[in-house]
């Protein structure tokens, strides 16, 4: 019988345990933390990557292809219109979630409760658990559920939101061993009226709905507030109630145009007057949503009055819509501009309006006549770009190229 030292029994002990380590792992057995597994990349580099994900959400043709192959044989009885739909549907149906929130009320005690707030729709647009929808869906909620496809629901956060355009991303976490289905992203800019949409969403909370109808109309600018316009919404005819508000209006490849956002109707239910946001509206801010939690936007770093009767014919204005420069920033990009300030004090109830500026009357090509027209000319421009602004000064007509400013800096101020 052979004598091994001590010292040889501990390092055979070593290698055995190393080599059934390795098996384990081998098996699957034990699995590294995800977290470890990964490594810690870091908030900038982690950033980084989601907003690289959310440039690349478009599939190309030959996935979308793939996605919505569907047995011909299966489908041969159809029509050729109804076997579109039926591809569609099958293909992206889970990938759309109802979403259901959580609010907060002060019963007769004055005490908060928790209540049940609204409901609607979402797409999955990343398999990392992002959702896209509407920000009303998912405002004043300090609770927000997402329901997949298979009756789980999952808690879930808010990322971002853009109250402008409507729209908000939330996150979840998938359940393990879940493959989560997204919803392509297509193009808005080349849209005809009489194209084929189709809708799928949670109307009155009955779960993925398709409903098919075709463009009604595009570019329509919809006032959302006493300052927002959403521009180049697309009017739809396919049927849009309660619960399908940030759902996806898809084309009849299966790619996302557009988020059904709201109807027009005197009696809160559909008569074919159905609105949807542009996708190319969402995917020009849901990467700034998904890295930032908001939307970064330039503004012309000066105080300006929007025109009434009252004041045009006291400052005697050559013109009677626009905005009057009443102050601009010292030192500040729309002085460097050239723009002028007014110079006169006049008091208008509680509210100093400085007389004799310059009147704004177009920025970046569009026209304007309001505070309104300003927030929505500007809705696509970044802190740092320049824009031709054309101005009334003593009775005519002048420009000037204007840096903007950070708007959120400019009106905390």
């Amino acid at each position: 019988m052979r004598l091994y030292s001590k010292g040889q029994l501990v390092v055979f002990a070593v290698l055995s345990c190393l080599i059934l380590s390795i098996f384990a792992f081998g098996l699957g057995i034990f699995r590294l933390p995800r977290d470890v597994a990964a490594g810690d990349r870091g908030e900038g580099l982690e950033a980084a990557r989601i907003v690289e994900k959310a440039d690349a959400l478009q599939l190309n043709e030959s996935d979308s292809a793939r996605r919505l192959q569907i047995n011909a044989q299966e489908l041969q009885p159809f029509t050729e219109s109804e076997r579109e739909n039926i591809s569609v549907y099958d293909a992206l149906n889970k990938a759309v979630v109802n979403i259901t929130t959580e609010t907060v009320a002060l019963n007769w005690f004055l005490e908060a409760v928790p209540q049940d707030g609204g409901s609607g729709s979402g797409s999955i647009i990343d398999t990392g658990g992002y959702v896209l929808t509407n920000n009303h869906v998912i405002e004043k909620a300090i609770k927000v559920f997402i329901n997949l496809a298979d009756g789980s629901q999952i808690e879930g956060e808010v990322v971002g939101t853009d109250p402008e355009n409507d729209l908000a991303v939330l996150k979840f976490t998938p359940p393990t061993g879940v493959e989560l289905s997204t919803i392509p992203f297509g193009d808005s800019s080349n849209l005809r009226v009489g194209q084929k949409v189709l809708a799928i969403g949670n109307p009155f909370g009955f779960e993925r709905t398709l409903t098919v109808g075709i463009v009604s109309g595009i570019g329509r600018p919809i006032k959302t507030s006493a300052r927002n316009i959403i521009k180049d919404m697309i009017q739809t005819d396919a049927s849009i109630n309660p619960g399908n508000s940030g759902g996806p209006l898809l084309d009849a490849r299966g790619r996302m145009i557009g988020i059904n956002t709201m109807i027009y109707s005197p009696s809160g239910g559909s008569v074919g007057i159905g609105l949807a946001i542009p996708v190319n509206t969402a995917k020009r801010v849901v990467a700034e949503l998904m890295q930032y939690g908001k939307v970064r936007r330039g503004w012309i770093d000066a105080t300006v009055v929007q025109l009434f009767p009252a004041l045009v014919n006291y400052a005697n204005l050559p013109v009677d819509k626009g905005l009057l420069v009443s102050r601009i920033r010292r030192g500040g990009n729309a002085e460097k501009a050239g723009i002028k300030q007014g110079t006169e004090t006049a008091r208008y109830g509680s509210q100093t309006i400085y007389l004799g500026g310059d009147v704004i009357t177009k920025v970046d090509g569009v026209r304007i006549e309001s505070l309104a027209d300003l927030y929505s000319a500007l809705e696509d421009n970044k802190p740092g770009e320049e824009v031709e602004v054309e101005l009334i000064r003593n009775g005519r007509t002048v420009r000037a190229s204007v840096t903007l400013a950070d708007r959120e800096e400019i009106l905390s101020q």
